[in-house]
């Protein structure tokens, strides 16, 4: 299932029924797992994992070194886990030593071309990135999140879960999870309502998020008071996980 045009070393670990394209480039200490299909002129770099069932398309470069003056080639690597469609020209780079050494993504999604995962990245899992989408270092993002065309996250930020986030917006501090983001520099716009409702929310949830988005973003309270009001009026996981990630944010969030 390997085209004679393919290189592939000879201390790369490739799954038997693995399919590799024409012209396709596989580099020691990869592995490729079971059922993946690579297409041509693909570059599969250095210490990195494919899991079982992926799609990777022509001209992808996967597990490059990082974009990092400070990187000192380091044994660093990328992790992506199963059932990930990586589409035309997509960039995924291994990480650093100081941001732990591994570039991770989970089960599950589907990243578009042109879109670019940068070093140390922690990427969850049912996550869509349309064309041109891009994480700088260090960028956290929790389970299906989506994000449109030609938006860009800075460096460290976070992205909480069913977070939508709109085309040709810059995300410069932490995006709450259930929200709408859009803008050159990002603003919310209310409850991925969509997103809630196609991930089978219940009403009595969807309710929740709604009191407890007009309390923190459409009220002139301060957000630890508004976070108070919350944790006493309002209970549940989503809820929960709100407060959390916002108390626990270094960076701010967007509001």
């Amino acid at each position: 299932m390997i085209h004679p045009t393919a290189i592939i070393d000879k201390n790369a670990e490739i799954a038997p029924d693995a399919e590799i394209g024409p012209y396709s480039v596989v580099e020691a200490g990869a592995r490729i797992g079971k059922g993946c299909r690579i297409g041509s002129h693909v570059v599969v770099q250095g210490k990195t994992t494919v899991g079982d069932n992926c799609t990777i398309s022509p001209f992808a470069s996967i597990g490059g070194p990082p974009q990092d003056i400070g990187y000192k080639f380091e044994p660093t690597e990328v992790i992506i886990g199963d059932n990930n469609t990586i589409k035309e020209y997509v960039t995924i780079n291994r990480g650093t030593t100081k941001g732990g050494g591994v570039t991770r993504i989970g089960d599950n999604n589907f990243i578009m071309a042109y879109a670019h995962i940068a070093h140390d990245c922690m990427v969850g899992s049912s996550i869509i990135m349309a064309n041109g989408a891009t994480l700088a270092g260090h960028v956290e993002v929790a389970d299906f999140v989506i994000f449109s065309g030609l938006c860009a996250v800075h460096q460290f930020c976070r992205v909480g879960k069913y977070a939508f986030i709109s085309g040709l917006t810059g995300i410069p501090k932490d995006v709450p999870p259930f929200v709408i983001a859009a803008g050159d520099r990002a603003k919310l716009y209310g409850l991925n309502l969509v997103g809630l409702e196609r991930r089978n929310f219940s009403k009595e949830e969807i309710t929740k998020l709604k009191r407890a988005y007009r309390i923190l973003f459409r009220s002139a309270l301060p957000l630890k008071t508004s976070l108070k009001i919350i944790r006493n009026e309002l209970d549940g996981d989503n809820i929960a996980y709100l407060i959390d990630f916002i108390e626990t944010s270094t960076r701010g969030i967007c509001r």
